[in-house]
């Protein structure tokens, strides 16, 4: 569970509540006809632009966003190498003795692709193809939320002037003029919440675990090529950690 996204967002939705809890009752920030104008309008502008199965799916994309645990690319390197250690020694057949301990499906499909005696550079493109089609969901996933972030805010507004031409037509009532722009101010209020609070934060952090994961898989496709090739340990080390920052790089190998 990625912690910085909840203490994230509870510590947003915790201070505005705070500060809207200060100034008295917080129930008058509760208001049914803009919670419907907001999400109802919010949801079905997404769906206008989204397939439906593109946007139910986005909730899967979304718990990578709470659930994601990211793998350290040190140890990706270090089990590289050490699986091209026992690929020279004992032959790229040894590698299937490993397949019953990865818990990386994707790791586990190039291995067994590997075992299987695919070519270097066709596993390779195999994979990058499957790489690319990863990304590709991931972008679609956070486009989502960046739709939802660009609408909520228009719904907001549209809310707004709902409330405004009701409170123009009813200025010879007094007393249907305060709902009128509770309406007016709390669609543009949801709105904002909404697009600034979560989408636009949620689709930001999946565009970043998209990369982290891409560059993960890439490391790992590039590992496998390498060692069907039958390059040296120490070579495919060196290799692999140009997928890693400088600052990060362990040898596993004693100078």
């Amino acid at each position: 569970m990625d912690l910085s996204t909840i203490l994230g967002i509870l510590a947003a939705f915790g201070l505005m509540f705070a500060a809207m809890s200060s100034g008295g009752n917080i129930g008058i920030f509760i208001d049914i006809p803009s919670v419907m104008i907001v999400i109802g309008g919010t949801v079905g502008t997404v769906l206008v632009h989204f397939p439906f199965g593109d946007v139910f799916s986005s909730i899967s994309v979304f718990k990578k966003a709470i659930l994601h645990k990211s793998v350290d690319p040190k140890e990706r390197v270090k089990t590289m190498v050490e699986y091209a250690g026992k690929a020279r020694k004992e032959g790229v057949l040894s590698l299937q003795s490993v397949l019953n301990n990865i818990n990386d499906p994707f790791l586990e499909k190039g291995l067994q692709m590997a075992v299987d005696g695919q070519e270097p550079d066709t596993l390779k493109e195999l994979l990058d193809r499957e790489i690319d089609y990863i990304q590709e969901r991931h972008d679609k996933g956070a486009d989502i939320f960046i739709a939802m972030g660009t609408y909520a805010p228009a719904m907001g507004m549209i809310g707004t002037l709902i409330g405004l031409v009701q409170m123009l037509q009813s200025l010879n009532d007094p007393s249907s003029i305060g709902p009128a722009m509770a309406v007016a101010l709390l669609t543009t209020f949801y709105g904002a919440i909404i697009a600034n609070v979560f989408c636009m934060p949620i689709s930001g952090k999946l565009k970043g675990r998209s990369a982290t994961e891409v560059l993960d898989k890439s490391l790992i496709a590039e590992g496998l090529k390498l060692i069907l090739k039958g390059e040296n340990p120490r070579i495919i080390e060196q290799k692999l950690h140009a997928f890693i920052a400088p600052k990060l790089r362990e040898s596993n190998f004693n100078n």
